[in-house]
This record gives C-alpha cells, structure tokens and sequence, in this order.
C-alpha cells in the first residue's frame, strides 16, 4: 500500500516525531511511504523511512486550535499562508507526476487541511486526517463549522491522539482514537556534552525537566515563576530545560512579526529572565538533543505547564523511563494522565500551582517512585509503536476498501 504523507512542519518536533515512530513499524513492508514535507530537521528522521521525499519551502496550513486560531494581529499569518501556497501545488503536483498512483494521503496536523484537499483532488484516493492540537469548538464561528464540514464531507477518517484532543471535536464527527507512539531505545549517536552537564547537575536536588521546542505557549515562564516560588519556599529543586528556537526570523519578515507583536526569542529572552531574577544556579537551559533517552534517565519529573490544555508528548516518553509528570490540564483523561496516579494535573498559566505540585514531589520522593512506575505501566499499555502502527493500518485498509467501493 503506497501512502503519501504530507507534514508542514520542518524542525522535529512532537508531530513530526509522532508521525515517525508509527511509520517506521510500517515501512518495514506493510506499507511504502512516501512524503511531501518542508524543509528542516524533521526530514533526517522522514528519510529513514520514505521511499522516496519531495521537500518543498512550505505547505500552506490553516490554523483553527484553541490556542492559535486566527484573531487580532494574527490574520496576518495568513500572508504566509498565502505565499507558501505556490510552493504547496508545486509541490503536489510533482508528487502527482513523480509517483502516479498513490493509496492513501495522511496528513499529519488538521492544520495542512488545504494542501491535503488539493492532494485528494490529484489522486482521487481517501484522505486521513490526524488530529494532533486541541481544536477550537465554537458553534457560532463560521470557520469552524466550515472546518467541520470538510472534514465530514472529505475526510475518509479523522485520527485525534488522545481522548483529550477527540473532547475538542465536535460529538457528530467519526473520529478514531490512537495515541502517539515513542521507541525507548538508545540513540545510535549519544550526546554526551549533554550528559556531562547533566551529571554535573548536583546529586541530592529534584531534578525538573521541560522537554520542547521553546515557545510563550509551552508555558516556560510560568515554570520561572514557580522556580522563584518554591526558592523562596528552601527546597532543593533543578530545573532543566532541554529543547531550542524552531526558526530565527531574520530581515524584512523578522521586523514585520516583530512590529506586528508576533515574533518570539524565546530563548534569549528566557535566559535573559533567568539572569535577571538570579536563578543561573539552578534553572540549566540546556540546548536542544536527539539523544533524548539520556535527559529522560537523569531527570526525576517532567513538567509540561503548556497553555495548550492537553498532556504532550514529553509526558509519555518520560513515562517509559519511570518519570511521573506535572501537566497543565483541567481535566485530564485516564488514556494519558491519571491524577494522584501518574502524575499531577494543574491549572494552566498558574505558576503557584505549578510551584505546589514541584513542593509536592521535593517533600514526597516516595510518590516520586510510586507514580512513576504508575506513569511506565500506562505508557507501556497505550504508547507502544508497533500496537498503534497496527491500528493505523486497520484505518488504511478500511478507508482503500470504502474508496475502492464508492468507485
């Protein structure tokens, strides 16, 4: 079965990583895979599995999550959207001449809705939609019932990653549930620059860590805040900040998103907070790695403060090594977080929670222990690439064999 995949986002991140995890299983002779995807670091990953890549500068998306839905200086992302969509039928149309026959399209995020229709009318096969954001339900916007229509009317199945997401979807949309996947193997390349600084960590603190790309939305300066509070609280906390920028902006676009308040540095305006209110000692803003598996084993929490209202990915990769989480989520869902259980569950952009539940676990390593082991047995029933990989495949054949029916 040959399955074009189309992914808008360059730099690795959870998508893109998610979407790798539940191929690779597949590659192995299940399926072909083919992608069309921008330009960045998430393409070394694709390349282990594709037979065969078109990389494109960009693939038109169009935003309607909860978090970054278009309003206010915000429509003028879709100038971007606008100029990238060139690139975007470029693009497909060579995929459309390279490759001729294609089973399935899987697009990787709702957001690459628009490339992903222009897809189906090419090839005329089903089109997989995964769901990957908390989206944005208002029955009075006119955009999401749009959105809500396509998808009924052209989307031959809508994939959300966890139950939490499939909540944020309307109630009359057929949705199929399966989790993001993540291999705990050892990186064929280690880090050890990264593991030298973190065994330089000192060895009696509660180790806190932030996994992620660094983004406002990710909530890292709430985690500040909660580093201020739980300070002055006299307990012995590190934190540990493992992730970089996605993309500098540079020239005439950086001044534009800058004029428009939608630039982020967020890493140097990070460190910059972190010097200014004293915290260089114990808040460690460690650079981004691959060998992630070593950050996993040397931390003892993972924080995931998000403004998203949804657990991340971080969270169940540290699962599998034992670690137990503090999420910013109202409420939590018992396929990713059990509260008391697996992990803590907080109010979202509320740093004295966030600092209560990091007190939490300083003065009770024991459920340090017990909700780790808690966190391993979930990720290992419900996270397991090659159980989600075979769900995948289910949807494949189901939405060939619906196609291949209606013709």
């Amino acid at each position: 079965m040959r399955v074009l995949y189309l992914d808008s986002d360059g730099p690795l991140g959870g998508a893109s990583r998610s979407l790798f995890e539940v191929v690779r299983p597949l590659s192995a002779g299940e399926i072909d895979p083919y992608f069309v995807a921008v330009q960045g670091t998430a393409l070394g990953f694709y390349s282990q599995v594709a037979r065969d890549i078109i990389v494109t500068r960009g693939l038109t998306k169009f935003d309607n999550t909860r978090y970054s839905y278009y309003r206010g200086v915000r429509w003028l992302i879709l100038i971007r959207e606008i100029f990238y969509l060139p690139f975007t039928i470029v693009a497909l149309l060579r995929a459309r001449m390279r490759w001729k026959a294609i089973d399935v399209i899987h697009i990787n995020e709702v957001l690459c809705i628009i490339p992903g229709l222009i897809a189906r009318w090419l090839f005329g096969v089903a089109l997989v939609v995964h769901v990957r954001s908390p989206a944005r339900m208002d029955e009075r916007s006119a955009r999401c019932r749009w959105l809500t229509q396509l998808l009924k009317k052209y989307a031959a199945a809508v994939i959300a990653i966890n139950e939490t997401t499939r909540a944020t979807l309307p109630p009359s949309l057929n949705v199929d549930v399966i989790q993001n996947s993540f291999t705990p193997a050892k990186s064929a390349r280690p880090d050890l620059g990264m593991q030298s600084k973190l065994d330089a960590l000192r060895p009696k603190s509660l180790k806190i860590g932030f996994v992620g790309n660094l983004h406002h939305s990710k909530g890292l300066f709430d985690l500040l805040e909660a580093a201020k509070l739980v300070r002055a609280a006299g307990r012995d906390v590190e934190y540990v900040v493992v992730g970089g920028v996605t993309i500098v902006d540079r020239g005439l676009k950086a001044r534009i998103l800058a004029a428009a308040g939608l630039a982020q540095n967020v890493q140097e305006e990070l460190g910059k907070r972190v010097g200014e209110e004293g915290l260089a000692d114990i808040f460690h803003l460690m650079g981004p790695t691959i060998d992630i598996q070593r950050v996993y084993e040397r931390i003892d929490v993972i924080a995931f403060p998000s403004h998203y209202d949804a657990p991340g990915r971080p969270v169940f990769e540290a699962a599998f090594f034992s670690v137990p989480s503090i999420v910013a989520v109202e409420n939590p869902l018992p396929d990713t977080l059990v509260h008391g259980e697996t992990g803590l569950a907080i109010p979202g952009r509320n740093p004295q929670k966030l600092a209560e539940a990091i007190m939490h676990f300083a003065d009770h390593p024991d459920d340090v222990r017990r909700m780790g082991a808690n966190a391993r047995e979930l990720a290992e029933r419900n996270f397991c690439p090659d159980t989600n990989a075979r769900k995948l495949l289910a949807i494949y054949k189901r939405v060939v064999q619906d196609n291949h029916t209606r013709s």
